[in-house]
């Protein structure tokens, strides 16, 4: 991308929100230093001056300084621009597979493994759709109410590393999904009416696929075991399995035979008090016909 394609103009960060380095992230830091100091290599083997490398990508001098220092990570089209200025050969382009698991929070990267290895997914969130069952808009939309605000790098990130997650539904062979929603996540109009409608035409969709169970607690129910939070329990194929709940060791990942009995077992009267699966899509339907 030249200047003169933006308006004679030098992108900055403030254009180009970019990818911030998660501090606690030792493996992503490392990631982004090396691709950084190849950058750097890269640009002094052919005599390029940091100014007129950026002149030449179409970034400013001193977000190029940042990524070539770790400080940043870089987006697909700076690794593509970059590769091109440099005449790496596809060198640099490469990288962008990296790069790409780095731009993920580590706790959203480490629950997005374990999502992809496991045989079987319960979970319960009784404060919104789950994410794994959220469309693009309402995800979005679900980021831009938190408060205090997230950045838009923050919101992004957050943002791509939900949608990556929806990767589980196209493992094949796929794994049981069961999810329990809550009836008010189903009414309340999050992002607008329209975002909704294509809220529940999404779960109506996921609530066909022969690996989903997906059911609805219904406000009016006089006894809820699901009160103490959300759960999520992941079983793997070799008999193991890990749980987590903030009603559990304060939320914390658990292994543990005796904390993942409390966990199913809570799970299993919740699936029992909710609706059941059909009468749980009668139910959505009838919702997105009031919508």
């Amino acid at each position: 991308m030249s200047v003169e394609a933006d308006a004679g103009r030098l992108r900055t960060e403030a254009d180009e929100p970019g990818w911030e380095v998660d501090p606690d992230d030792d493996w992503g830091l490392a990631v982004v230093t090396t691709v950084g100091r190849q950058l750097r290599l890269r640009r002094e083997a052919v005599g390029m001056r940091a100014a007129e490398f950026a002149a030449a990508v179409g970034y400013g001098e001193d977000l190029v300084y940042k990524i070539e220092g770790g400080k940043r990570i870089p987006r697909p089209e700076y690794l593509d621009r970059a590769d091109e200025v440099l005449g790496a050969d596809g060198l640099l382009s490469a990288m962008k597979e990296d790069v790409a698991k780095v731009r993920y929070p580590k706790k959203v990267r480490d629950l997005a493994d374990l999502e992809s290895k496991a045989v079987e997914i319960q979970l319960y969130d009784p404060l919104n759709i789950h994410g794994l069952l959220q469309t693009p808009d309402y995800a979005r939309a679900l980021l831009l109410m938190r408060r205090p605000a997230y950045t838009q790098d923050e919101v992004e990130r957050f943002f791509a590393a939900r949608m990556a997650r929806k990767s589980v539904f196209d493992r094949d062979p796929a794994p049981e999904l069961g999810f329990v929603l809550e009836e008010w996540t189903l009414r309340r109009p999050l992002g607008g009416r329209a975002t909704l409608r294509r809220q529940l035409e999404h779960l109506l969709k996921a609530a066909k696929l022969r690996n989903v169970e997906l059911q609805v607690m219904p406000t009016d129910r006089d006894e809820h075991a699901g009160l103490a939070g959300g759960i999520e329990v992941l079983k793997f194929n070799d008999g193991s399995a890990v749980g987590r709940s903030p009603a559990v060791a304060n939320g914390r990942p658990v292994f543990d035979p005796k904390h993942l009995r409390i966990l199913e077992l809570r799970y299993g009267i919740i699936r029992a008090q909710a609706l059941t699966p059909r009468e749980s899509r009668v139910f959505i339907e009838e919702l997105l016909g009031e919508t």
